[in-house]
């Protein structure tokens, strides 16, 4: 039986793109006051217009809202609302927004099958360059999150930006970080290791990440982390038929959310499955959608998601 890498079938939903910090290399986020909130009856028609047969989860990723923001509960019922609207269409929330207080985790694990924060890197190092400019990346601040998430018993994703100015060592600890995390609470369903690339709308002037690097790094990466995380890659990062495949036999094992946009890169259109199995097929590859929670989490849930994701299941996994 030929080796499985899976995907997410995926449509993703921003509530809006402002965000008040201002990473260097961001090719999403808008000004704050400058941008648009999508209203509820867009949301509405989207949702009523997806195919279920071909979309499972449906990602809901904002920019960030200062948590003393006088528009932050506005700001956190849309995030609530898109989830509980697309459970009632008979799609599968993941929520990926920031930073929450705990309250606001508890809450949205009521509307979420999982939900997700990158880690980006824990040197504090970086809050005087790319981040600087970023409060809400502070290193302790991200592991709290993930440490929520565990104890609230949230199946979570988390990750690492690459090409950021990060070293070996600076790799292997957030890695380390992770694994400590996962061993408390065993709630991190994948690790995504995302390679910087160039934007059209960065403002910071940091270069694409050297993809001749990554299948080195999943190899560590599968070394540190224990076997219940999944290695995920982004293949339109790694666009590249040979390198993609290079990171699959390093130790890759999932390759995310895939949908029409990928909102965090626009520059770089997602493959499509049809592309993919015709590069994974032929190398001995089965590419296979899977729901954005993994079975052994399902317990964790209500009964009223775990209807939910028995419903979806039916559809996409066999």
């Amino acid at each position: 039986m030929n080796p499985v890498i899976t995907y997410s079938p995926a449509h993703t939903i921003v509530p809006t793109y402002e965000c008040f910090n201002r990473c260097s290399y961001c090719n999403f986020r808008v000004d704050v006051g400058k941008g648009e909130s999508i209203p509820t009856e867009e949301i509405e028609k989207v949702l009523q217009n997806l195919d279920k047969q071909l979309v499972a989860e449906i990602l809901v990723l904002s920019g960030e809202l200062h948590p003393l923001s006088s528009k932050r509960l506005e700001w956190f019922t849309k995030i609530h609302n898109i989830c509980s609207l697309s459970l009632s269409f008979g799609f599968l929330p993941h929520t990926n927004v920031g930073p929450l207080s705990w309250s606001e985790m508890e809450q949205l694990k009521k509307v979420n099958v999982s939900m997700g924060l990158m880690l980006e890197q824990i040197h504090p190092k970086f809050l005087q360059t790319v981040h600087k400019n970023a409060p809400s990346k502070e290193p302790e601040l991200r592991l709290q999150q993930l440490e929520w998430a565990g104890k609230l018993k949230i199946p979570f994703t988390t990750g690492l930006l690459l090409g950021i100015g990060e070293t070996k060592w600076d790799i292997r600890e957030s890695l380390k970080a992770i694994a400590l995390i996962q061993k408390r609470w065993g709630h991190i369903q994948e690790v995504i290791l995302q390679p910087h690339s160039v934007g059209s709308r960065q403002k910071g002037n940091i270069p694409t990440f050297d993809p001749n690097l990554l299948p080195d790094i999943i190899t560590e990466a599968r070394k540190i982390l224990p076997e219940s995380i999944s290695i995920q890659i982004p293949p339109n990062l790694v666009n590249d038929t040979n390198f993609l495949l290079n990171c699959l036999d390093a130790g890759a094992t999932d390759l995310g959310g895939i949908s029409p946009i990928d909102e965090v890169n626009p520059d770089y259109p997602h493959p499509t499955y049809d592309s993919l199995s015709k590069i994974l097929e032929p190398a001995g590859w089965t590419l296979k959608p899977r729901l954005p929670i993994y079975s052994q989490y399902y317990s964790w849930l209500s009964p009223k998601l775990q209807k939910a994701v028995l419903a979806r299941e039916k559809t996409f996994i066999s």
